[in-house]
């Protein structure tokens, strides 16, 4: 039986979340650190908690993780749950303000890795993916051989990370309820090499590069769905190809090879290596010369390294390069959802109708937050509140990734949703609706929907779209609907007379024209008056503090001249502005000479805007914000109504959104970045 440690103030004190194999390995791990006590334990059966407790010499015993998570005498905690609870209770430990160290994979897919970092994030404690070999000093070695040029350019890496398991459907390694398969399980080591190889000869500053391409084949089991084995091709920038293989029902050589112009370097132990101490051996060849043999030692225990680069980081939340940064993490479980998808893996709890989408991440029901940042408005004919920030619904990949997202804006006060019949396909309609269902929150919500966008833009085909649109969003309204775009060949009465066949049996509550002219717009409500009919109240244009100098899309119109502001000052039409934050144009990177996205220099680049965005930028500096923050402000604050639609890609992009809704500007200064004083 193992005594207990000394407890020094300096020690970090750990609580362990899980019992299992990989939890006693990290366990003996902190008891040969220098600067880590093992100091409680966690298990759902208060018996297997004991036990553990009494085989470690761990004091607090506890058959709950909530529990644990409550015990003020642990510091961090180390969670080894099944993969579908690594989200969860890595949420949970941040709200408890606990730091981190959670088992790779960090959690199930991309969309949930989001929410765990921005957990860490926001209740300010560290994270990190739990991948030990990262900490071991071959890898920096590894990093040193490759920087030093010993086999010159880097062009191919062979990573293996396989081995031979009994099936048993319900093992972890196996079940699909319980994330198994090789991806998940191994092959997000050969992922994450791969990527750190990439990114040390790319000369990547973060120390890592992400594929930007993924292809792979995989068996999967008969029985549980779950990938026996697979292989996967990443192809990085600069021609660096990667072929990353795993398996849980098939043995393979689990090395790293890398092959340069000059050479080649092997890794024979490159996932596991001398775990209580020890060496382990590179293999370096160059081109015509004798071979060598590298040794690497290390007198600590694999784990034991781990915990430590843990207790030297705290204090600055994340650990450098080369163990898992927060982005590294995100790169490497995006890559992994990728390969997922190229072999058909998607497991029973993403579906969409799968029970654990009706909750958050956290497994909890989504409620709107108390402090909830995001301000409400009132559009004329509707009766619910609508946020002023509209989010987007055109860019979400998955239910997973969708639920992710929209959870995070309503919970912090977002309710109105934007999303249209031509985007995606159809899919971003059907994950907004499937998310409503999910939730149970159709009377909480404002759907934004648009259709008859070019060339489909009659009548009949308004009348088409809109009852396919019903039928993809699962509802029998929509709050607010617009022609996506306008047809001058169509006598405007013709639209107005099917949009207010539509009001009167309440499949819509208000509408408007996106892409509209001012000239249309009157003319359509001007017919609406002659014949008793209800008026278009809202109109979706573009409108940004950055003029827009050339449409991103054919047919698409600005609300930005100085004409058009004062017709929406003098007849009070709402404007749902699109590209709020001229897609971009106000980040940090925009410069005259940049060229990275070329749909931002076509659209914004001029000589009037770069002085705006030098405006945004030195307000931005005075009120301690960003310049878009300047620039989503400047929409907010016109003296019509105005709602901002935004596009937030990541939970990063919506949380660095938000800062915009602290500002407060003048008309003066409005006027001023708008250069009109």
């Amino acid at each position: 039986m193992a005594h207990s440690q000394p407890l020094r103030p300096s020690l970090l004190r750990w609580g362990l979340i899980g019992t299992g194999a990989i939890a006693r390995a990290f366990a003996q791990g902190v008891q040969h650190s220098q600067r880590g006590i093992l100091m409680a334990v966690a298990s759902r059966s208060q018996e297997q908690a004991e036990q553990f407790g009494r085989a470690f010499g761990i004091p607090h015993h506890y058959g709950s993780y909530d529990a644990l998570l409550a015990d003020p005498d642990v510091d961090v905690v180390y969670i080894a749950t099944p993969h579908p609870l690594h989200a969860t209770w890595a949420i949970r430990a941040a709200e408890a303000g606990k730091h981190i160290l959670c088992e790779k994979p960090l959690t199930l897919n991309y969309p949930q890795a989001m929410a765990v970092i921005e957990a860490a994030q926001e209740h300010d404690v560290f994270l990190m993916e739990a991948f030990m070999y990262r900490c071991h000093p071959q890898i920096r070695k590894l990093i040193e051989l490759l920087q030093s040029g010993s086999i010159g350019a880097v062009g191919v890496i062979h990573a293996t990370f396989s081995f031979h398991a009994p099936f048993q459907a319900s093992h972890r390694l196996f079940s699909n309820a319980l994330g198994g398969g090789g991806i998940l399980d191994v092959g997000c080591y050969p992922v994450s090499m791969a990527r750190l190889i990439a990114g040390v000869a790319l000369q990547r500053p973060e120390g890592f590069a992400d594929p930007i391409e993924v292809s792979g084949v995989g068996k999967l089991h008969p029985i549980t769905g779950v990938d026996e084995y697979a292989l996967g091709v990443l192809r990085f920038e600069g021609g660096i190809l990667a072929q990353v293989a795993c398996g849980v029902a098939l043995r393979q050589r689990s090395v790293v090879h890398i092959f340069g112009t000059e050479g080649s370097v092997l890794l024979t132990n490159p996932w596991v290596p001398a775990p209580h101490g020890g060496t382990v051996d590179i293999v370096l060849e160059r081109y015509g010369e004798p071979r060598r043999i590298i040794p690497v030692h290390t007198d600590n225990w694999l784990y034991a390294l781990e915990a430590d680069t843990v207790a030297e980081h705290i204090a600055r939340r994340q650990a450098p390069f080369p163990a898992m940064s927060w982005d590294d993490t995100l790169g490497n479980m995006r890559t992994l959802d990728r390969w997922r998808q190229r072999i058909g893996l998607t497991y029973a709890q993403e579906q969409a109708d799968a029970p654990e989408m009706k909750l958050t991440v956290a497994t909890r029901p989504l409620r709107r937050r108390a402090d909830a940042p995001i301000p409400h408005g009132h559009i004329p004919g509707l009766a619910k509140p609508v946020s002023r920030l509209v989010m987007g619904v055109d860019n979400q990949e998955s239910i997973a990734w969708a639920s992710v997202m929209f959870d995070a804006f309503f919970e912090r006060g977002g309710n109105t949703f934007d999303t249209a019949f031509v985007y995606l396909g159809g899919q971003s309609e059907v994950l907004l609706g499937q998310w409503i269902r999910n939730r149970g929150i159709r009377e909480e919500v404002v759907i934004v929907d648009k259709g008859a966008h070019t060339p489909f833009c009659t009548p009949e085909d308004l009348d088409r779209q809109l009852r396919i649109s019903l039928e993809r969003l699962q509802t029998d309204y929509v709050d607010i609907y617009c022609l996506h775009r306008d047809n001058p060949a169509v006598p405007v009465g013709e639209f107005m007379d099917v949009l207010n066949l539509h009001w009167r049996a309440g499949r819509i509550k208000v509408f408007g024209g996106s892409n509209w002219s001012m000239e249309r717009v009157d003319a359509a409500n001007t017919y609406a008056a002659q014949h008793g009919l209800e008026p278009m109240r809202v109109i979706s244009n573009n409108f940004s503090l950055a003029r827009m100098v050339q449409p991103p899309w054919v047919g698409c119109l600005s609300a930005g001249a100085p004409e058009f502001r004062a017709w929406l000052e003098r007849t009070r039409i709402t404007l749902l502005a699109w590209s709020s934050q001229a897609r971009g144009f106000f980040l940090e990177d925009t410069a005259p000479e940049f060229t990275a996205d070329p749909e931002r220099v076509r659209c914004w680049f001029s000589e009037d805007n770069f002085e705006r965005l030098r405006r945004a930028r030195e307000l931005a500096q005075a009120r301690g914000v960003r310049a878009i923050n300047i620039a989503l402000a400047y929409v907010l604050h016109q003296p019509f109504p105005t709602f901002a639609l935004i596009g937030p890609r990541t939970l990063a992009e919506l949380r660095t959104t938000l800062p915009a809704l602290r500002v407060s500007l003048t008309p003066q200064e409005v006027r001023w970045l708008n250069l009109e004083d």
